[in-house]
């Protein structure tokens, strides 16, 4: 399967904010846990700590998904955290690369 349809890359940044969000197969546990692993790894790496919201499964919907933020200053380097945790996950494009807001 295309690794871009197993986790949905989404990115938005604007003047003081970037975000990305990584849809998933709420019914995959090893994806959750590839996922979370590589958002970890990737904050060892680069040393940033980006804001991680995870929307755990509801009845509304099969679709999980993490939430990676940042603001302010840090948002200068969340280009190179992105890139990195695409490469990690093995994504090669985003469904939305960027969103000018």
């Amino acid at each position: 399967m295309d690794r871009c349809k197993e986790i949905v890359a989404n990115v938005r940044m604007e003047e003081c904010y970037a975000g990305m969000s990584l849809v998933f197969d709420g019914n995959r546990s090893d994806l959750r846990e590839e996922i979370n692993g590589a958002i970890e790894k990737v904050c060892g790496t680069t040393g940033l700590k980006p804001l991680v919201f995870d929307n755990k499964k509801t009845d509304k919907s099969d679709n999980e998904a993490f939430y990676i933020e940042f603001s302010d200053e840090a948002q200068r380097e969340s280009g190179a955290f992105f890139e990195l945790l695409l490469k990690e996950l093995g994504i090669d494009k985003c469904e939305n690369d960027v969103i000018e807001g």
